[in-house]
């Protein structure tokens, strides 16, 4: 598999590469985010792992980019920063990121934060096609369609309405969505499976008369075509 390192630390980015390519991934490095969006664009990774904090473009412009990249949008995203605020951990899920490691941290957790997001990504069990009332999802080709028009999903989004529409009709509490789909354990404190699930139904649900996402107070989530 391959992998691109955005990080304009040089002897970060090298440990980083020699510790990656000893764990048998190829391993491309770009020392700042310009570079590296051009060579996301350019070639097809399995993995970018981004620096949030560079000069010039940083980790943040490079997600929103990759995200307008309809090619790109559905590849995995792992930030590294050394800004370990709630604000920013959120702000990284909500651009789409897969995964967020603070730094300092140490190789072993990185890559198995690495493996976690490859093996999330290349799961084949689901199901190919996946329908709900006029949404249909073409889970290979990562296409999301609702009434015959075409509905762009960042990639966080299109793991969460799949996990949606994978378990249709049951009531999914905050923490197991938490858990599968970020790999995370639910913080009550922490408001971003809300967050996903609001900017989810702006796209999927408010253009539409029907609603499929509907809120069990209390609880979480469930996904149906209500009587």
């Amino acid at each position: 598999m391959r992998i691109l390192v955005v990080e304009d630390e040089l002897k970060a980015g090298e440990y980083l590469r020699n510790g990656l390519t000893e764990s048998g991934y190829v391993v491309d490095v770009a020392v700042n985010g310009s570079d590296g969006l051009h060579m996301a664009q350019e070639l097809r990774y399995d993995l970018i792992v981004l620096d949030v904090m560079m000069p010039g473009m940083d980790g943040w412009e490079v997600m929103r980019r990759l995200q307008l990249d309809k090619k790109q949008a559905d590849t995995p995203v792992l930030f590294l920063t050394a800004r370990g605020t709630l604000e920013d951990r959120l702000k990284g899920l909500e651009l789409g990121a897969d995964d967020y490691l603070v730094k300092p941290f140490s190789f072993a957790e990185l890559l198995a934060r690495v493996k976690i997001v490859l093996r999330r990504g290349s799961q084949a069990r689901q199901e190919d096609l996946l329908e709900i009332a006029d949404l249909q999802i073409d889970v290979p080709k990562r296409r999301v369609v609702r009434a015959g028009a075409r509905i762009t999903l960042t990639n966080k989004e299109f793991a969460l309405l799949q996990f949606f529409m994978l378990n249709q009709g049951q009531v999914l509490s905050r923490s197991l969505i938490a858990s599968r789909v970020w790999d995370m354990n639910f913080d009550s404190d922490t408001n971003v499976v809300d967050v996903a699930v609001r900017r989810l139904r702006k796209k999927i649900d408010d253009p539409f008369a029907i609603r499929l996402i509907h809120t069990v107070h209390g609880v979480g989530y469930r996904c149906e075509v209500e009587p």
